[in-house]
């Protein structure tokens, strides 16, 4: 389990996204309107600039997964299930956060975070899509946009608080963002405000069924995943059930709907992918947060390795190899990892990984070096391998081939792997392109949204910056960054405003 702190942080990211199972709390009637936000000014554009200000800061968050491995896989399959909404959707992004309750969320604007006890309950790709499909749902049925447009005036507080938390955030930006405002627990008060209706409950189980079916999943896999949290729960006999009890509440006419719905569809036979078993032990492992904990996950990957066959007998094996590589055994890992590769002849790139890993771990450099070519040549699309390759090359002291490894890749990934802009940023300080490291590590903020340090860095890279022309392109940079930066804070100066009416 987490500190308690750290639970209460990550607890707040959620914007009340109730799954089925659980019963959702209408929404009042004659809600006052938000003044200076209201529902006809909400567009979609200013719910994705208010997304990208909360993650900004979010990214900072020790519970935030920065795991190139595991985001870019959540992401495609938010992005498989996405390509079928019914409407028009936002640029889709999901990532890990390092939580054991059972959960998903979505913040304004397409951002979806996934916990870790949500991948290590699912026992099929199709319950884990089947989860994302409904957080979809709500994306495009613009529920969270609805519901902070027509929040009552403890909501409209909540909000006001966390857009003055936000622009507070903006003030303190600099370059170095070792410790950020606790933007998610600002954003708790305005959760418990934006329960949907049940009407927007089964808007969203529809249009994430929908979704569900049309990506090739099988539909059951949601039917599945929300009866178990339901029965786990306990809530229909009215015990409880811990965070679900507040935020998923029951809906047995929700699930008998989307059941009915389920069965007049085609049978699907869909075959999970070895990636949803490999990421699922690594999260497993990552989830342990004690000596206790690793052990009994040692134990649980340990019997699945001895029950299961096939691919779930392959990943239980490269579960206890990370396992063993956490507790600092190399030897250990190399030997399950050699066992996880004798039970899976086929290969995964989350094998490679980790084999790139263990021999980095031995100062093997040179061999680490040659397994992540043979891998970047059969995965060429894996951030995750490609990271692992440049980190490989700047260990042997090939800093130019790494420099130019990962320019190569910021122009292709950069938009979606944005470390790759911060790893070329850090190689190109240490071998003294101190402009260059500046205005890269530029890209990494805007990228991720931290316009005041995007700004800062570049202000940086002006005052080292010598020659005419290249001040020039710095000038007219900063002054795009400090524009978005003013428009970021006037959103929030709105927010900040707002004033029920009546």
């Amino acid at each position: 389990m987490l500190p308690n702190a750290k639970r209460i942080v990550v607890g707040a990211l959620c914007f009340a996204l109730a799954l089925p199972g659980f019963p959702a709390v209408a929404q009042p009637v004659g809600l006052p309107s938000m003044g200076a936000v209201s529902s006809d000014e909400l567009s979609p554009e200013m719910e994705r600039e208010l997304g990208q200000a909360i993650m900004a800061e979010g990214r900072l968050d020790p519970t935030y997964i920065d795991d190139p491995e595991l985001n870019q896989y959540l992401t495609g399959v938010g992005r498989k299930l996405a390509a079928y909404a019914p409407n028009p959707m936002p640029p889709i992004e999901m990532f890990g956060v390092l939580d054991p309750e059972i959960n998903a969320f979505t913040l304004p604007g397409g951002f979806i975070g996934v916990n870790t006890g949500l991948i290590v309950t699912c026992e099929s790709e199709s319950e884990l899509a089947g989860v994302l499909g409904h957080e979809l749902g709500h994306v495009t049925q613009r529920h969270i946009a609805r519901g902070m447009t027509q929040s009552g005036q403890d909501g409209l507080i909540a909000l006001a608080s966390m857009a003055a938390g936000l622009i507070a955030g903006l003030a303190t930006r600099s370059g170095d963002l070792g410790v950020g405002i606790a933007a998610f627990g600002q954003a708790a008060a305005v959760n418990r405000q934006l329960e949907f209706s049940r009407d927007a409950e089964r808007e969203a189980d529809r249009a994430g069924l929908r979704m569900l079916y049309k990506a090739g999943y099988d539909p059951r896999g949601m039917a599945s995943i929300f009866g178990r949290l339901m029965m786990a729960s306990r809530l229909n006999e009215g015990r409880g059930g811990g965070p679900w009890a507040s935020t998923h509440p029951q809906s047995i006419e929700r699930m008998t709907d989307m059941q009915n719905r389920i069965r007049d569809l085609p049978a699907v036979h869909y075959t999970d992918t070895p990636d949803f078993w490999f990421l699922r032990a690594k999260v497993r492992v990552l989830q342990g947060g004690d000596s206790q904990a690793l052990r009994d996950i040692r134990e649980t990957l340990r019997s699945e390795a001895v029950a299961d066959r096939g691919v779930r007998r392959a990943a239980a094996l490269y579960g206890l190899s990370r396992y063993w590589l956490r507790r600092e055994d190399v030897k250990q890992a190399a030997a399950y990892w050699d066992q996880a590769n004798a039970a899976w002849p086929g290969g995964a790139p989350e094998l490679a990984r980790l084999g790139i890993d263990i021999a980095l771990a031995r100062k093997d450099v040179s061999g680490a070096i040659e397994q992540a070519q043979v891998a970047i040549k059969r995965w060429p699309d894996r951030q995750a391998l490609g990271m692992a390759y440049a980190t490989a090359l700047q260990d042997a002291g090939r800093t130019a081939d790494a420099q130019t490894y990962l320019r190569a890749k910021a122009r292709e990934w950069g938009k979606d792997q944005p470390d790759v802009y911060q790893m070329l940023a850090r190689s190109e300080d240490k071998s003294g392109k101190k402009v260059a490291a500046r205005r890269d590590m530029a890209r990494y903020y805007l990228a991720t949204g931290a316009y005041a340090a995007a700004a800062y860095q570049l202000q940086q890279a002006r005052s080292l910056s010598t020659d005419f022309y290249e001040q020039s392109e710095l000038d007219a940079q900063l002054h795009d960054v400090r524009m978005r930066l003013q428009d970021e804070r006037n959103l929030l100066e709105k927010f900040k405003g707002v004033v029920p009416k009546g």
